[in-house]
């Protein structure tokens, strides 16, 4: 492997000269190489530069060419990707991937800079799609020793073969620290062709039968462009294929194989790619291990390893690390070091990271992990000109994008929105649109601030699968406003559930589609109207009332959205108590969520209505007054109905310790009981509810110490469930309550006096001494009045 690549990194460009006499003696150049390999991509440039070929062919659809001039833009900036979907099933889609260190890339740029035609040779697009769904394991009729040797990487046998057991470090060594020579710029060529060779001698396809197929199709192109361009051709294609497109084969047998190929209609233009979906842990097959690493080899003028670490050394200070310059010397050093040690050309990814982690992090993983995310890896998104075909719900978006100032970014972030300006609530819009769509380029979050209504937060990540999310979005309309109207109308007609379709009408506020809202409005009070089911009516009823706040918060007309609530709501009032008997355990943790959620809702929708006649509140209160009363209601429902009526104000503490006493008299049975106590005491302020009244934690005592042993073992993962959701502080003080005995009830051990803070009366001594803080506080001198030291005494009382 000592001649295949020769020379130094940072080689000079080799000037413009006629062909050299052997450079198509044996018929076209093909020049194999690595996708995405950078010591590839220089050493394309450099035959190029030495061959000047009459034409380029380079490995990809066809039906890509006349997107090449493209490249000549400046607004196409890598990494990018062609793409290429099925006409009639915008979903079935492919990508070629493209960075600025591809040899591909290169070689288009090569051409369009020196007006040398260049053309894509691969298997059309069409068919690539047709056959998508084809598993590409091995086909039937494949031999064992071919089956055994499926999927063979190339890279990690020529590895093993030279006595590497890390494929990417001996492409390094082998490549990337080596840059082409200007007295052989084809040695590499003809080097990787020889070994390219011996593996395909002794594993056939690779466990790649479709490669077969592939390279009758690039044949095929080649013989076409020797017709018309003679011997002077080019070819850049990944250096598997060399050997087969040097073989001597018919074109009636090349045709033998294209014969009977599935099609499909396909359309192909440019999309923006990034770095992470370069590298092979995002799934791509060609993938590599550091696409961010890899661009600085291709970029970096020369010294490499220094113009890396001092990137390190800047990520790392714009995250708060101290890092000095002579942090990034001693690094160097190291680096260059271990490269010795290691027997290695230059130092690597390997030895830059060991440096790194060892100078630069001190020794950690954490800061290291930021480097391998952020250098190594990277989040540059590639940029697509105008001028790329696209569909026209691709470009309403880019519009859109513009306007709002919104620019796609692979790095992700955090937007906050505020919905009373007209900018953020414009882009809030936008982006509830594309969600309903599918396109996700935002994801809602949980504000850090204000939770109203009038705040929204959006964490933003562009990923390069959202161009096929629009392309298949592009048949509900052309603009994103009049696709996101049209597919909300069809789901409203296609929804099979209720809350689907109040799920809906919500986006639909969100989103600002007013257009679809009546639509929308008329299948839910159809949809209303037929279904009987308690609990499908009161899963509906929440995300009606959420759409009303929404509404008033973004100007929209809501009236016949609140007509629709207000009927839902009596609905759920008259189906509530007949559905809440007799269920069973996981029936009645069902619906208590439901009646927490409809309590809440009818509180919102009341304040809504404010003003109309139909005050919703009480004929609500009354539903749970039945629910608290009626013994054939679960336990836990009739609990969590007496808590919410005592949150309300509507009972008083008499009666709430009424009601509790005779839920936890001897007759009622434990698991029953600890239910009604677990409806009561729990979810959120139940604890607090114990701390702050004496009685009914005297009560829960003592029912809970007058349980029988036998049955204790049955209620004790209730009353585990139930207290264990307090926070550590009120479990804390309930124990101390308990063992001190509060308020002289069951359990109570210890005098008033001997407890402090547990006395019916507030202690007027340990009141008043607080005072003198007060007055600190305040600015108060001791001579002022008696008048304040009451006033301030009632505040420490």
């Amino acid at each position: 492997m000592d001649r295949l690549l020769p020379g130094l990194p940072g080689g000079e460009r080799v000037s413009e000269s006629p062909p050299p006499a052997g450079a198509f003696e044996a018929g076209p150049l093909l020049l194999g190489v690595r996708h995405h390999g950078p010591g590839s991509a220089r050493a394309v440039r450099a035959a190029l530069d030495a061959a000047s070929p009459a034409v380029v062919l380079i490995e990809g659809p066809p039906e890509a060419d006349p997107l090449i001039p493209l490249a000549a833009d400046p607004g196409l900036r890598p990494p990018v990707a062609l793409l290429a979907h099925a006409v009639d099933e915008p979903g079935r889609s492919a990508f070629w991937p493209l960075a600025e260190f591809s040899p591909e890339w290169v070689a288009i740029r090569w051409a369009v800079e020196h007006g040398v035609p260049a053309r894509f040779i691969d298997l059309p697009a069409t068919h690539t799609l047709a056959r998508q769904e084809d598993t590409e394991d091995t086909e039937d009729g494949d031999t064992e020793e071919e089956a055994e040797h499926a999927r063979v990487d190339p890279l990690a046998a020529l590895a093993e073969a030279a006595g590497y057991d890390d494929p990417e470090r001996w492409w390094e060594d082998a490549v990337e620290h080596r840059g082409p020579g200007r007295d052989e710029p084809f040695a590499p060529f003809a080097a990787l062709e020889d070994a390219m060779g011996a593996l395909r001698e002794r594993y056939g396809d690779g466990g790649r039968p479709r490669d077969l197929v592939r390279e009758a199709y690039m044949r095929l192109q080649i013989r076409a462009a020797r017709k018309e361009s003679g011997d002077a051709v080019a070819v850049v294609c990944g250096a598997w294929h060399v050997p087969a497109l040097r073989a001597k084969t018919t074109v009636t047998a090349d045709r033998a194989l294209l014969k009977g190929l599935p099609k499909v209609k396909a359309d192909l233009t440019w999309v923006p790619w990034t770095h992470r979906r370069l590298a092979r842990s995002s799934g791509y097959g060609a993938g590599i291990d550091s696409p961010g690493w890899y661009a600085h080899l291709f970029g970096a003028p020369d010294r490499p390893v220094e113009r890396w670490l001092t990137k390190v050394a800047g990520l790392l200070r714009e995250e708060d690390r101290i890092v000095s310059s002579a942090h990034v010397i001693e690094a160097v050093r190291l680096a260059d070091t271990l490269a010795v040690m290691r027997g290695r050309p230059l130092p690597g990814l390997t030895e830059t990271t060991d440096a790194v982690r060892a100078v630069l992090c001190e020794g950690s993983d954490v800061p290291l992990s930021l480097v391998y995310d952020r250098l190594v890896v990277g989040d540059v998104l590639g940029e697509v000109p105008e001028s790329a075909p696209a569909v026209p719900l691709q470009r309403d978006l880019a519009r859109e994008q513009r306007r709002l100032r919104l620019k796609p970014e692979a790095l992700e972030r955090e937007l906050e929105l505020d919905l009373r300006k007209d900018t953020d609530a414009a882009r809030g819009r936008l982006l509830h649109r594309l969600r309903l769509l599918g396109v996700g380029w935002g994801e809602p979050a949980r504000s850090r601030g204000s939770t109203g209504t009038f705040r929204e937060t959006w964490r933003l990540r562009w990923e390069p699968e959202l161009s096929v999310r629009i392309a298949e979005a592009g048949v509900w309309g052309t603009t994103v406003l009049g696709a996101a109207t049209a597919k909300a109308e069809a789901d409203a007609i296609g929804a099979r559930a209720l809350a689907d379709v109040t799920a809906l009408a919500e986006q639909c506020l969100l989103a600002g589609l007013p257009d679809a809202l009546p639509v929308v409005m008329r299948v839910l009070a159809d949809r209303a109207a037929l279904d009987a089911d308690v609990g499908h009516l009161a899963r509906a009823l929440p995300a009606l009332v959420r759409s009303l706040r929404y509404g008033d918060v973004r100007g929209t007309d809501t009236g016949a959205l609140a007509d629709v609530a207000a009927a839902l709501a009596e609905r759920v009032f008259i189906g509530l108590p007949p559905a809440c008997t007799t269920l069973d355990t996981d029936a009645a943790q069902e619906m208590r969520g439901h009646v927490d959620a409809v309590h809440g809702a009818v509180g919102l929708l009341s304040e809504t209505l404010t003003g109309r006649d139909d005050d919703l509140r009480p004929r609500w209160r009354a539903v749970l007054r039945t629910l608290s009363q009626r013994d054939t209601v679960p336990g836990l429902l009739r609990g969590r109905a007496v808590r919410l009526l005592l949150d309300d104000g509507e009972l008083a503490a008499d009666d709430v310790a009424r009601l509790m006493g005779l839920a936890l008299s001897p007759g009622t049975p434990p698991g029953d009981a600890a239910a009604w106590v677990e409806g009561f005491v729990g979810g959120g302020g139940g604890g607090l509810l114990l701390v702050h009244d004496e009685r009914l934690l005297a009560l829960v005592d003592a029912w809970l110490t007058s349980v029988p042993a036998d049955a204790f073992t049955d209620v004790l993962p209730l009353l585990r469930r139930t207290f264990s959701a307090y926070e550590p502080g009120v479990r804390r003080t309930l124990g101390e309550l308990v063992r001190r005995g509060p308020g002289g009830g069951a359990g109570a051990t210890a005098h008033p006096a001997t407890s402090p803070g547990f006395a019916p009366e507030p202690d007027a001594g340990r009141a008043d001494a607080v005072l003198p803080v007060l007055r600190l506080l305040l600015g108060l001198s001791p001579e002022q009045g008696q008048p304040m030291d009451d006033d301030l005494a009632g505040v420490g009382a």
